[in-house]
Formats: C-alpha cells, sequence, structure tokens
C-alpha cells in the first residue's frame, strides 16, 4: 500500500467521529454525503481498514451509532429473498449479459434500492452509514443516481461511501475507467455473474 493512501486511511476514524462531522459542520446546505476513492487493486486493504474502523468505534466511541452496507451483498440477499438469485445465473447462460442487465433493470433500480435501505436499515435512526461494495454492485447499480435517491431518506445522519474510482468533487469514474454517467456503455462478453463469481465477493461476507 502506498504512503498517501496509508496517511488517508490513518485520517478517516479521526474525521468520522469528530463532533462537526457528525453534524454536518462546514457543509452549509449540503447533503452529508462523502466519498472516499481508491484505486481498485487497493481493494483488499480497504476492506480490512473498514473492519478495523467498525471495531475501533464499538471499542471506543461506544456513544455513536453506526450502521454498515456492503450494496453487493444487500443486492444479493434482495435476489435470494425473491427467489431471483439463481433464476439470474441461468437467464445469463441463456440471453447473454445484456439479457441479464435487462432483466435485473426494474427489481434493481435506484428508487427500490433507496426503498429497501430505508425499510431494513433505518439510516435516520443512525449517527452515521458506511457503504462499501459499490464496485461489485456494476453494472446493476450505479453511485451516482443510487446518491440523488437516497437524499430524501437520510435524514442528517451523513453517509461515507467507499469508492474504487476516482471522485473529482464533480464527476464519479469507477475503477478510474468508467464514467459514472456513461452506464449504458456496449457490454464486452465477460458474463456479469460470472465476473461476479469471479471477485470472491460472495466469499467470506460474513466477516463484514
Amino acid at each position: 500500500m502506498n504512503a498517501n493512501l496509508t496517511t488517508r486511511l490513518n485520517q478517516i476514524l479521526p474525521k468520522i467521529t469528530s463532533k462537526d462531522f457528525l453534524k454536518g459542520k462546514g457543509l452549509g446546505n449540503e447533503i452529508a454525503f462523502h466519498i472516499f476513492d481508491y484505486l481498485p487493486e487497493e481493494e483488499l486493504k480497504i476492506r480490512e481498514h473498514i473492519q478495523f474502523i467498525k471495531k475501533s468505534i464499538k471499542k471506543k466511541h461506544s456513544g455513536i451509532n453506526v450502521q454498515y452496507v456492503n450494496l453487493f451483498q444487500f443486492i444479493i440477499e434482495h435476489l435470494k429473498e425473491r427467489k431471483m438469485l439463481e433464476k439470474s445465473f441461468a437467464l445469463e447462460l441463456q440471453k447473454g449479459s445484456p439479457g441479464l442487465l435487462k432483466a435485473l433493470k426494474a427489481p434493481l433500480k435506484a428508487e427500490n434500492i433507496v426503498t429497501l435501505i430505508r425499510d431494513k436499515l433505518h439510516p435516520e435512526d443512525y449517527d452515521l452509514l458506511l457503504m462499501d461494495g459499490v464496485g461489485s454492485s456494476w453494472p446493476f447499480v450505479r453511485l451516482n443516481t443510487l446518491l440523488n435517491n437516497l437524499q430524501p431518506i437520510m435524514g442528517d445522519t451523513p453517509l461515507v461511501v467507499f469508492y474504487p474510482g476516482r471522485y473529482d468533487g464533480q464527476s464519479l469514474r469507477l475503477f478510474d475507467k468508467i464514467n459514472g454517467n456513461n452506464y449504458y456503455r456496449k457490454l464486452a462478453d465477460s458474463g456479469i455473474i460470472e465476473l461476479l463469481r469471479g471477485r470472491n465477493f460472495f466469499c467470506n461476507m460474513e466477516n463484514y
């Protein structure tokens, strides 16, 4: 891990546990959404650090009530509950990645995911919401669309998103390659579900 990332990671805990951060001071009228961007190859280190953050807050800042969501696992559980996960595997084999993406567009549209987050996670009842799994949720869910829809349900709760890509304060570039506004790019014959399986995100999710 490079020194710059180490420095940035070490700044997260004191920042997000500060009273000013939790109260949204210094943001004016802006929504308290914060994006921590990082290079995709640092993914495992980021996961480890999120665990460290969660444990540290529980141990040293027990008065701060934190909610956490891995967006990808959240989506997977939603598909399981609707008995759509195994059907998705079969559908991709039959119709390919574009066919699967089209079939899941409605059940996984941002408005529906936000409704689930509201009903299951109740972010307005917490002091802080941490979110990761954004990269592995692409292309089913786009972060910029999700954030736009999250605003009405967050109340005063700050959101911190760990983002594998680049954020320059204006635009998002997932994996530092994909423009956040260019969702309908041509999908290669990579196989979306097979790609997700290959990322090992189905393994060790209980550790989160």
